[in-house]
């Protein structure tokens, strides 16, 4: 066996035959599409404190000028 851990990506492609083989595959569809909006969702909440972080560290250096 290799030294290397078992990485995320090799967990997903597990979880993915193991959900396949389980539900089948009329099920993946609906479940890629769920998986498309979690992390579109989770794109978005992090896009708009990073836009949030940035504004108020504006607000901070003008304000101490």
């Amino acid at each position: 066996m290799s030294d290397m851990p078992i990485g995320p990506l090799e967990i997903l492609i597990v979880a993915l035959v193991i959900l396949l083989i389980w539900r089948g595959p009329k099920m993946l569809p609906q479940f890629g599409e769920a998986v498309g909006k979690a992390v579109k969702s989770a794109r978005n909440t992090m896009d708009r404190d990073a836009a949030e972080t940035e504004t108020t560290d504006d607000d901070s250096q003008s304000s101490s000028q």
